[in-house]
């Protein structure tokens, strides 16, 4: 609710946000809900809500899909009220967490959701990339992982990323079921996965890091984890992968690199930044109490 101001008759109107429902509650298979709304001032129509469950944390994590206010009413607080109505919708669905994404170049909304108490938890980076390659440093090379490696960096990985998870405010058995799922799903047949590439960095004949890339669509490639061997770090190894994969991406065709990175990876930040990766999204979540 918001208060203004009538300039010709001195008098206060109450304005009334809400969110009204544009279809039934849809229920799919797996007990996942989704709804879309209007988001009306006193009944008027100026946005649009689409609130959703988790499609990988499941029904105890709700997800702001879309939040939309019209450019006549910004800036006036119509975005807040519907964020905190959707927020008291996801509660009644039983949902304990709620997570949401926003373009990098959408400040104001950026600036809305955090004064809200949501939480960085990654950045989407990008960089579209140019028809040659940066040679990697004398002595670093890469060359395809062997199935006796595979194994051991799929566990370190699998593990890895639910830390990574857990550490930012996912709950333990939600990390392990997301870090799983995402791992099985992407690569289901291993090295043999189509569209993946799994490489070793070696230095002077020494393993020093691994590469996962990813071929999605016509034009991108992604890194979907890159890792420098603990006793090798600090060393530019990490450039040196980075250097690869963009190689390797070349290669392939694809013009444009996207990679995530966790928000608080300081050296990971500044090594992404130093290449010509610039944020294009940030996701963002937040405890329901």
């Amino acid at each position: 609710m918001g208060l203004t101001r009538s300039a010709a008759a001195g008098r206060t109107a109450v304005m009334t946000t809400t969110l009204r429902p544009t279809e039934p509650l849809q229920r799919a298979a797996d007990g996942a809900l989704s709804r879309h709304y209007q988001v009306c001032v006193n009944g008027r129509p100026v946005g649009a809500v689409h609130l959703m469950t988790h499609p990988v944390f499941g029904p105890g994590v709700a997800r702001i899909a879309d939040l939309r206010i019209e450019e006549p009413d910004r800036g006036r607080g119509r975005g807040t009220v519907a964020a905190l109505a959707a927020e008291e919708v996801a509660r009644g669905w039983g949902c304990r967490r709620i997570e949401l994404r926003v373009p990098a170049d959408a400040g104001a909304a950026l600036r809305l959701v955090t004064a809200l108490g949501y939480v960085h938890r990654n950045h989407g980076l990008r960089k579209p990339l140019g028809d040659t390659a940066s040679e990697l440093p004398a002595g670093s090379r890469g060359r395809p992982m062997t199935e006796a490696e595979y194994g051991p960096w799929l566990d370190r990985g699998v593990a890895g990323y639910a830390q990574d998870l857990i550490d930012r405010g996912v709950p333990e058995d939600q990390a392990w079921g997301k870090s799983r799922q995402d791992y099985g799903v992407l690569s289901p047949a291993g090295l043999a996965t189509e569209n993946m590439l799994f490489s070793v960095l070696e230095h002077q004949g020494t393993p020093v890091g691994t590469l996962w890339m990813v071929f999605l669509d016509d034009d991108k490639a992604s890194v979907f984890d890159i890792e420098t061997g603990e006793a090798f770090r600090g060393r530019g190894h990490g450039r040196s992968l980075m250097l690869l994969a963009e190689a390797q991406a070349i290669a392939a065709g694809r013009r444009v690199m996207d990679l995530n990175v966790f928000a608080g990876n300081t050296p990971a930040e500044r090594l992404y930044a130093s290449l010509g990766y610039v944020p294009v999204a940030h996701t963002l979540y937040k405890y329901l109490l």
